[in-house]
């Protein structure tokens, strides 16, 4: 199997499987390990404030978790020397984000959002990688640093 197909099976089975993830409407557009993607329609459950009519801000923290997560996987499967399915599953499984930095630079107006990943640097056991959220015009509404297990 190629590492494009795994990719591929990893991305399908998260947008099923993860029911955190359902119910914010957060789809994985894109599972690479040079960028990964996610995008999620506007929704009133998503908001945090009525009044400006806003996403609330562990929408936004979750997505950003979220999405270096994604780019982090993708990463370990990059490297992984042979792929099987328990090998697969067993990094998969282990990986867990240990810190997770937020900065919010505008309300979270728009439609359409969304967040993209991209690793900073990776070690044996640890990734770290950079997420920004931006609407479907472009406004750049939120980055952050995501630290994660990966090995």
């Amino acid at each position: 199997m190629e590492k494009t197909q795994v990719l591929e099976q990893v991305t399908q089975l998260w947008n099923a499987h993860i029911p955190f993830n359902q119910l914010l409407g957060f789809t994985i557009t894109r599972m690479d390990p040079q960028e990964s993607e996610i995008q999620f329609q506007w929704k009133h459950d998503l908001m945090g404030n009525p009044v400006q009519k806003i996403l609330h801000g562990g929408v936004i923290a979750s997505v950003l978790d979220m999405v270096g997560g994604v780019v982090a996987a993708a990463n370990i499967i990059e490297n992984l020397p042979e792929l099987n399915d328990t090998i697969i599953h067993e990094k998969l499984t282990r990986m867990s984000t240990i810190d997770l930095r937020t900065d919010f630079l505008r309300p979270g107006r728009g439609e359409r959002f969304i967040a993209t990943a991209r690793i900073i640097r990776k070690g044996s056991k640890v990734a770290v990688a950079r997420m920004e959220l931006h609407n479907q015009k472009g406004t750049h509404i939120a980055f952050g640093t995501g630290t994660y297990i990966v090995g």
